[in-house]
């Protein structure tokens, strides 16, 4: 048993929210989403001035067809919009503001990490689908979109979360495979838009005096060697791969340091804090645990 995506499925999800709302399909993604968003040049099933001419594929004598506009009709949930590049980068951009704040909201917080989380799943776990979302890793990174099929017409939107970078792409021919193009974009310039636009963490200077935290620790899971290399202190474990993957003590000020590792799980993340006796630290608090100095010599 397998997922399969449904053109009519999204149809009748559409006939449903008619009968629930009481509107027409066109009026209420209008109300509810086209006019919190300001998608002004977007409709539903309307062949509004200004739309592009709809080619067929290029036929071996090099002609394409021009295509007619079709009224999606009873299908148009499934694929009746039509829009821009100005608009949809609105509805990208709402992808992002998942919290009470930045700009209108047209569904809940919990409901746009539903859409997006993964509800099945390809075998080689490259692919698979939320909740009017696809899902698919490029180059180790996880990007929600869709695309879209219609006579003359195909597209495909790509959204990298974290980074708040979209892709989008329009195009007018049925043989553009427009799938290709923007997951290029997406892992290049979008990639480096997503760099330069990064904030910058506040970096908190180095402190000499925070070399006497660098010592040997011991608990009941065992062993920790706090090292300092380089300004910043490095924790060593004997029975991990410290040299190849180093988990650090990033400093918060305060006395007070951040768990990182390149991997998750255990206190990964945490805060991290050194109770002392006279100046001398004699017990490392992470997370819910801690381990005691031993006195070497």
């Amino acid at each position: 048993m397998r997922w399969k995506y449904s053109n009519l499925a999204y149809a009748v999800a559409g006939l449903l929210i008619e009968q629930v709302s009481g509107e027409r399909w066109a009026d209420y993604v209008e109300r509810h989403i086209f006019k919190p968003l300001g998608m002004n040049d977007s409709s539903v099933d309307k062949n509004v001035p200004g739309l592009t001419v709809p080619y067929g594929r290029r036929m071996p004598d090099g002609t394409r067809e021009v295509l007619p506009f079709v009224d999606a009709r009873g299908m148009a949930a499934a694929t009746g919009i039509t829009s821009n590049v100005e608009d949809m980068a609105k509805f990208v951009s709402a992808n992002f503001r998942r919290g009470p704040r930045g700009g209108a909201q047209i569904v809940s917080a919990g409901s746009w990490r539903e859409m997006h989380r993964v509800r099945s799943v390809e075998e080689n776990w490259n692919s698979g689908s939320g909740l009017g979302f696809d899902v698919s890793r490029i180059n180790n990174r996880t990007y929600v979109g869709h695309g879209g099929g219609y006579p003359g017409n195909t597209t495909m939107t790509l959204i990298q979360l974290d980074d708040k970078v979209g892709v989008i792409v329009l195009t007018n021919t049925n043989d553009s495979n427009p799938g290709d193009i923007a997951r290029q974009l997406i892992a290049t310039v979008g990639q480096a838009v997503a760099r330069v636009a990064a904030p910058k963490p506040a970096v908190v200077a180095w402190d000499p005096a925070w070399a006497r935290f660098a010592g040997l620790y011991r608990g009941r899971g065992g062993d920790s060697q706090v090292v300092l290399l380089n300004q910043r202190l490095v924790i060593i474990t004997p029975n991990g791969p410290n040299v190849d993957t180093p988990i650090t003590l990033e400093p918060l000020g305060g006395g007070r340091f951040r768990y990182v590792a390149p991997t998750g799980g255990g206190v990964v993340g945490e805060v991290v804090r050194f109770v002392e006796e006279r100046g001398r630290p004699m017990r490392m608090y992470a997370g819910d645990s801690w381990i005691d100095r031993v006195e070497q010599r």
